[in-house]
């Protein structure tokens, strides 16, 4: 009689990576067989950008979805990484492992810090220890270039922050704030272009460094007011529809009544009057699927 043969448990990591060697394989998709980095940069940037709206939809369901689909990109880069012979997954997972554990010698070591402002100096001094064997290093290599600008405003004056270039308090940039804002005025007063879009830049930065100070994301802020805006105004195109008006400029008096009255609505079915779960607008999100992937 044939003993049944066991196989050893399989990780889901592991089951996902088999998935890829099928798709690249000779014998697998025609579509995955032809991808590059090139051509995955789109796909990786969509999935983080849901990944994100997931984050905040209150659906874990949804969370949990796109956790997986940005994972799948990670793997799918670093198969074409090993099939160039430039490294693996298990180089990644390693690289990042050793990197957080000698991040962390207050946790993995013998050191001992109490506050997130101690761990977070201590972080940034690790990062210029590794920095010095390179040529030229800035501790603002590390920033990705292609950042959306706000959230890059915050990357950068939050480096500047650990190392000791900062204001004293929140007050102090507050007054910075107005002094940006005197200078746009004039230069909004005598018309010159480069000047105002210089003016505007430095008082958007500024705003981004009042948020870090106050201990808000600036992206993530600016993200709920556009909410809001569309949230606001959507109520006024329905109640222009319903009047038989459309938006335009000659319906401006009504917009603005309409505007006022969208404000209250919001207010009364505000996220911050509901409990977290509840999501952005207090109902599960209806979720646009883009098509397929081949």
């Amino acid at each position: 009689m044939r003993r049944a043969r066991l196989e050893a448990p399989v990780s889901e990591m592991d089951r996902l990576k088999r998935i890829m060697d099928r798709l690249r394989g000779p014998d697998g998709c025609p579509w995955d067989r032809e991808q590059t980095y090139e051509t995955l940069a789109t796909f990786l940037l969509e999935e983080t950008y849901e990944t994100l709206e997931a984050m905040t939809s209150g659906v874990p369901s949804a969370h949990r979805e796109e956790l997986g689909d940005l994972l799948f990109q990670i793997v799918f880069q670093a198969r074409i990484a090993k099939e160039r012979g430039e490294f693996d997954l298990e180089d990644v997972m390693r690289e990042v492992g050793d990197k957080i554990v000698r991040r962390h010698p207050h946790v993995f070591g013998d050191g001992a810090l109490s506050t997130s402002d101690q761990v977070l100096a201590q972080w940034e001094q690790i990062k210029n220890e590794e920095r010095r064997g390179r040529t030229g290093g800035s501790m603002f290599d590390s920033v990705p270039e292609q950042l959306p600008a706000l959230l890059k405003a915050l990357r950068i004056s939050s480096k500047a922050a650990r190392v000791g270039f900062d204001w004293p308090d929140l007050d102090g940039v507050m007054r910075k704030v107005d002094e940006e804002t005197t200078e746009l005025r004039r230069a909004l007063r005598a018309r010159r272009r480069a000047a105002i879009r210089e003016e505007i830049g430095d008082l958007l930065f500024t705003i981004a460094n009042v948020a870090r100070r106050a201990g808000v994301d600036p992206e993530l802020a600016l993200q709920a007011a556009n909410r809001k805006f569309i949230d606001r105004f959507r109520h006024v195109e329905t109640r222009l529809v319903r009047e038989g008006l459309r938006a335009a400029p000659e319906h401006r008096n009504r917009m603005e009544t309409l505007w006022e009255e969208s404000k209250n609505r919001v207010r009364r079915t505000s996220p911050a009057r509901k409990p977290p779960s509840a999501g952005t607008s207090g109902n599960a999100p209806r979720r646009v699927r883009r098509a397929p992937r081949p």
